[in-house]
């Protein structure tokens, strides 16, 4: 039975303080969800002004690869609770944070260890609890990618093991692609850039993000899960540009889904809440990837849900009660910037939100580059089709232009 949580003052001696490792879109969503719980929260980025960086008591530029730059701050600001948020952290440094009880890791450094990398996840997922996956092969050198790629076969995906929103990624489709690939590779890679994962092509009808809380039950007092509605989205070169909430699936390839989604992140144990990457195909389901974290497609769940992931994030680090009532039919689509360049603005923004049931979300991006994701259009709608075409006409009403042009 654990103890009934408890919430300081923020900036004072009883505050209860929150240190998020990335402090990008998804951050800032979830350091505005734990302010509203009283909650003193410390941003950390490799950047500044990020926007999580905007909206935090504190704000802090380090390298999170570097463990002794991460352990050096953790030490200063003394956190109770650490939160990656990217994958570019020195999980080594989190694992002797958590041994030697200085902060609580969520969900775990062993899960964050495990997921920062796709080797980790894939061989926990396929060769420890058994799950149907793609066929996949790891590579150090072009010579054993080749071999990779012959094993897995092509058409097949080429990844950096430590990447994220599709950097490094691309298809081979032919042996004369796997040179290019593996350059694409090494330099889309966050960590670790001389390991890449090749895996062979599934043939799904969709794919969707289970997401899945693992939150305290109040009447048991024990960590239990949760599942939200399944998402569907819809993805170009690796990177998301659009999701909706529910995705219409058989009843037996949800229970599935949720099977495979219960043993994975009950593998990685702790609190929080993760977005678990499936492809389905009919009732069959195969495990693709995990987030123990809130995940980019579940920003629909700002429009679709009585609590965004965001706030079910927040509620399951603290030991708080959690709720995964859906409102009704959501969608979300990506506004992109469209040019590179600092301190753009956008036009159309009373145009998008004249779109009945849209919303926005503009990040707050301090630099902007052409498919760097720079805000979201939220939408609702009767039904998944209208959602998504109210959330789509929303997006294309906001024009990114040049910062001088700002009114």
């Amino acid at each position: 039975m654990q103890t009934r949580p408890r919430i300081g003052t923020p900036l004072s001696a009883s505050a209860t303080r929150v240190m998020l490792l990335g402090a990008g879109e998804l951050g800032k969503e979830v350091i505005i969800a734990l302010q509203r719980l009283g909650v003193e929260v410390i941003a950390v980025d490799r950047y500044e002004n990020a926007p999580g960086h905007q909206v935090a008591h504190r704000a802090h530029v380090i390298d999170m690869a570097d463990p002794k730059a991460l352990r050096a701050l953790i030490d200063a600001e003394r956190p109770h609770l650490v939160v990656p948020e990217i994958e570019a952290i020195a999980t080594d440094a989190l694992a002797a944070v958590e041994s030697e009880g200085v902060a609580e890791v969520i969900p775990t450094a062993r899960a964050a260890q495990l997921t920062m990398n796709r080797e980790g996840i894939r061989r926990l997922a396929a060769e420890e609890l058994g799950l149907a996956t793609s066929p996949y092969a790891f590579a150090d050198s072009l010579d054993e990618l080749k071999a990779g790629v012959a094993k897995v076969g092509c058409p097949c995906v080429v990844k950096p093991v430590m990447s994220s929103s599709g950097k490094g990624q691309s298809v081979v489709r032919s042996d004369a692609d796997v040179e290019r690939a593996w350059e694409y590779a090494l330099a889309g890679g966050r960590v670790n850039r001389g390991r890449v994962i090749v895996e062979g092509f599934i043939n799904f009808d969709y794919e969707i993000t289970q997401l899945t809380v693992r939150a305290i039950d109040p009447a048991s007092g024990q960590v239990q899960t949760y599942f939200c509605d399944p998402i569907g989205h819809l993805q170009v070169d690796g990177d998301y540009v659009e999701s909706w909430q529910p995705q219409p699936m058989s009843a037996k390839a949800l229970e599935r889904s949720r099977e495979i989604s219960h043993k994975v992140t009950e593998a990685l144990g702790g609190r929080g809440l993760f977005g678990v990457e499936l492809f389905v195909r009919g009732d069959e389901v195969w495990f693709s990837e995990v987030s123990p974290r809130p995940h980019d497609t579940g920003l629909v769940t700002l429009a679709s849900q009585r609590f965004s992931e965001f706030e079910l994030h927040a509620r399951a680090i603290l030991g708080l009660p959690v709720d995964t009532t859906a409102r009704g039919p959501g969608a979300s689509a990506v506004i992109y910037g469209g040019m590179d360049a600092r301190g753009i603005a956008f036009e159309g923004v009373a145009e998008a939100l004249a779109v009945p049931g849209a919303d926005l979300r503009l990040f707050g991006k301090p630099e902007s580059f052409v498919k760097r994701r720079m805000g979201v259009a939220l939408a609702t709608g009767a039904d998944t089709d209208e959602a998504r075409s109210r959330a789509r006409e929303a997006a294309a009403a906001v024009r990114p232009v040049p910062g001088e042009a700002a009114q």
